[in-house]
């Protein structure tokens, strides 16, 4: 199993969603990817152009990270259930990176990346994680709401990051260990 940081529990269970669960439309567990994921992880990025495009390589290398993990969502729709979806993080101290996230196109829209993100934050703050950092095309609006209306904030823009096209990065940060110092913890 290559994860860097232990999920507990291992598999995501809805019951534990941390945001809403009424968004979720069909059913799906979240957990490690596996050496076996990595060239579906692979051929669901390829076919999504608004994802970062990485070599399968690199995911092998993110797998094999100590500081690195992937999650894949599986549909359960389906026997035997197939990855529909994955998310990529990095972390380094107390700070990480959704580094890249995909839904196969057959399951968008469906609560996956919501559940994959909501699953890595999970993860994340287990490990001692305090701020989330991504960066995400400034024309992909179905990301920007769903990042949005995960708490996540605008923090400034890198102009032409992306290429092919070429387009600006928003880049946007979200705390998910708020200090007990914080406004949104006082009471």
């Amino acid at each position: 199993m290559l994860l860097a940081f232990a999920l507990h529990p291992l598999t995501f269970i809805l019951t534990h969603y941390p945001f809403n669960p009424c968004l979720l439309k069909c059913a799906m567990r979240v957990r490690p990817c596996s050496d076996d994921d990595l060239p579906t992880i692979h051929a669901i990025q390829l076919k999504c152009p608004q994802a970062a495009q990485w070599r399968l390589e690199d995911y092998t290398q993110l797998a094999r990270d100590p500081l690195g993990t992937i999650l894949v969502a599986e549909a359960d729709d389906e026997y035997p259930p197939r990855v529909a979806g994955f998310a990529a993080f990095h972390r380094a101290t107390d700070e990480a990176e959704l580094r890249n996230m995909a839904v196969d196109a057959s399951h968008q829209r469906r609560g996956i990346a919501r559940a994959l993100l909501a699953a890595g934050i999970r993860a994340l703050q287990s490990s001692g994680v305090s701020r989330l950092f991504l960066e995400v095309r400034a024309s992909n609006q179905p990301a920007l709401a769903l990042y949005a209306s995960a708490g996540f904030n605008v923090l400034h823009t890198r102009r032409d990051y992306y290429h092919d096209p070429a387009e600006d990065a928003l880049v946007m940060a979200r705390d998910i260990n708020p200090s007990p110092f914080s406004p949104s913890r006082k009471k």
